[in-house]
This record gives C-alpha cells, structure tokens and sequence, in this order.
C-alpha cells in the first residue's frame, strides 16, 4: 500500500457504545445541561428550553461526549454536549461538565437546509511540520429522507463516520488542517450521496456578502 500523502488523524473517536439516552441516564444528563444553559451569558431572553433532543455519544482521550439540542418557548436552539469520564469495572460515570450555547439560526428558520448540523472544538492535534488539526465535535441530523450514514471529511478524505441513529449522528474529526476545512456528508444504504454541508458554508456566504459591499461601496 503507497504512503497516505495527507498524514491526519482518522477515526480517532471510538464509535457509540450505547443506546441514545432515556430514563434516569437522560434525566441525570439534562441536569448538567440545564445547568449549562443556565450560565449563558446573554441579553437575550431565550425562553424555557423543550425536550432534550440526545446524539450519540463518542469517546476521545478518555472522556464521553453526549451533544444535545433543546428548542427554546422564545424560538431559539440551545446547543451543547455533556462530557464524562466513562466508569470502568461497574463504576459509575464521573467528573461530568457541560458546555451550552443558543442560536436563532434554525432548521425551522431554513428551509434549505439539507442538514442540520452543530460543532464544537474540543482539543487539538498536531501534525506534521507544526501543522495543528482542530479536533472537532459534529452532532446533528439530515432534513433530507432515506440517509443512513454521516461522514467527515478533510479534501474528500473520510476522517470519520457514523451510522444514524433514531435519525442522529455524532462526528469527532480533524478540522482546519494544512488549509483543508471539514465537510460532512449524508449517504443513503447504496452508499449513494445525499446531502454535503461546510461547518463553514454560513461563513463564506458573509464573506461573500463583505467582498460585495465592498465592491459597491469602491465604485
């Protein structure tokens, strides 16, 4: 087999080890989350969050990732995940944390939206030549029928996959690496492409919006 010629990190997160939660595991997670969300620091008046909507969890260097979403009474999305130390031998999981932000840029919001996706930089990795990968957490779900399976990727290198769950994937993958920027893709059970989303996509569309501005604003 030749020589990879992008040397990043694959399939570093070991894949979901169990059923999306519910019951007392769920309850015990939405404390933390809540607890999160309550720390926002904001003017806003984001309103009672709804039902915790939960991803698959994914495990990278030693700690569990639980991402969950929760639309708010006032029409905004509270996003986040639950981190853990996975207990061994019976023990229970311990030294839990929690990160939640908000957004009002929904699916509702969107209708063009194929997917429907949140991210979060979790650590880094470093490659070579003092190249840093941003290890990345993608939670999320299609807005599109018949997908069966989420990808990331890095110039069409898959760098991580997971199968839907109840309609729900969970990613952690190498991000803004040697200038290549993640894509995550949907396919179908032909292995047939669905949908392809940038975590950047909102990004250049200002970017776009700016150069434009600025040519007019120059003439």
């Amino acid at each position: 087999m030749a020589p990879e010629e992008r040397f990043v990190a694959r399939f570093a997160a070991e894949p979901p080890q169990e059923e999306l939660p519910y019951g007392r595991w769920a309850e015990r997670l939405a404390q933390e989350f809540l607890s999160a969300a309550l720390r926002i620091d904001s003017d806003e008046d984001l309103g009672d969050p709804g039902e915790i909507a939960w991803y698959p969890d994914r495990t990278w260097h030693g700690h569990t990732y639980v991402p969950g979403t929760a639309v708010t009474s006032a029409g905004y999305e509270l996003f986040g995940y639950v981190r853990f130390l996975p207990g061994v031998d019976g023990e229970e999981p311990r030294e839990f944390t929690a990160y939640v932000d908000f957004t009002d840029e929904t699916a509702e919001r969107n209708p063009d939206w194929k997917l429907d996706l949140c991210d979060e930089v979790i650590g880094s990795w470093r490659g070579e030549n003092g190249a840093v990968a941003a290890m990345t957490l993608v939670w999320g779900r299609p807005l599109v029928p018949d997908g069966v399976i989420a990808t990331a990727e890095l110039a069409d290198l898959a760098v991580d996959q997971c199968a839907l769950v109840e309609e729900r994937f969970t990613l952690i993958a190498p991000d803004d690496y040697r200038q290549d920027l993640l894509e995550i893709k949907l396919f179908d059970g032909k292995l047939r492409e669905l949908a392809r989303e940038s975590l950047y996509a909102g990004d250049e569309e200002e970017g776009e919006e700016e150069a434009g501005e600025s040519i007019e604003r120059s003439d």
